[in-house]
């Protein structure tokens, strides 16, 4: 029988909607989406204190890694008791979540179940829709996973088909951290277009880049959609005086005419899962209010009111 151990709270999503949370038995401290879920053991914990503003959290990152230290624990013993018969981990970066490098060294420490490990690589869209079908393909229900992508595909047509029946293309500016001040990249570009706007910094399929402020002041975007890697609504509205206090603010343009908004990074754009859909969704409400119906306003964005 199945016995499923996610270290990803993305993986955990594609658990769920390939009908497989049954089989879940354990999950990480990020795994919070189904509710279901958090009853299980959790097999993971962050190395380093996440309590803290963005430049603190950013500079204990950096020591970590600088010292080659990982930047989370694996609960060795717990993965043991539990035995499972298939780890979900991932390749993609090593501080948005827990690392095949981590997994691999608890493996050998004491896992003695031997479960099939399967590393996920979310660096573009076509690469989620890959990882939904590498975990159905482990799981024994390839026909769920090439069926749940397709519908995916389908809900992402049906919105990108609309939005592109706009009559314009705002100039869009995705912030994924506030201090020091980084862009949104991999997939989120992809997202950008589908929703019919012009992204302005992040390549598809690559990491997020750094970004100096007059970088920012120079591409002056028509929009600002902040959503930090790890951050709800709250934490966002909390944090956006790294921002609002800079004197540059004040003199973009998306400012001046009240286009800046919030979205619950962690629970939407930066899980490479099913619902990615509803990140798209995000944007196409924000950018084309005429065309959608603000259905997620209130918990899943929000407009920034100064």
């Amino acid at each position: 029988m199945l016995r499923i151990v996610s270290l990803i709270a993305s993986a955990t999503e594609i658990v769920h909607s390939l009908g497989l949370t049954e089989y879940q038995v354990g999950r990480s401290h990020e795994c919070d989406h189904p509710g279901a879920i958090r009853s299980l053991p959790v097999c993971t914990a962050p190395a380093f204190s996440i309590d803290g503003s963005s430049r603190e959290i950013d500079q204990r990152v950096k020591h970590q890694l600088a010292n080659a230290l990982s930047v989370y624990k694996v609960f060795e013993d717990v993965l043991d008791r539990l035995r499972p018969t298939h780890l979900i981990t991932q390749t993609q970066c090593e501080v948005c979540a827990v690392s095949l490098a981590d997994v691999e060294r608890a493996l050998a420490c004491s896992v003695a179940s031997r479960p099939a490990l399967i590393a996920l690589e979310p660096n573009a869209l076509s690469d989620i829709w890959n990882d939904i079908r590498r975990v159905a393909d482990a799981c024994g229900v390839p026909d769920k996973g090439r069926d749940l992508v397709a519908a995916l595909q389908s809900r992402i047509d049906e919105i990108a088909s609309r939005t592109h029946a706009a009559d314009r293309r705002p100039r869009l500016a995705c912030i994924e951290w506030h201090e020091p001040l980084m862009m949104a990249g991999n997939w989120v570009p992809e997202l950008v277009h589908l929703a019919a706007g012009e992204n302005l910094f992040g390549q598809a399929g690559l990491h997020s880049p750094w970004m100096s402020w007059d970088q920012l002041v120079a591409s002056d975007p028509d929009v600002i959609v902040t959503m930090p890697c790890g951050f709800d609504l709250r934490r966002t509205r909390e944090e956006m005086y790294w921002l609002t206090g800079r004197p540059e603010w004040s003199r973009l343009r998306a400012v001046r005419s009240g286009a800046v908004y919030l979205a619950d990074g962690n629970q939407y754009f930066n899980r490479p899962g099913p619902r990615i859909v509803e990140s798209l969704q995000i944007l196409a409400e924000i950018l084309h209010p005429r065309l959608f119906t603000p259905e997620l306003r209130g918990y899943a964005w929000e407009p920034w009111l100064s």
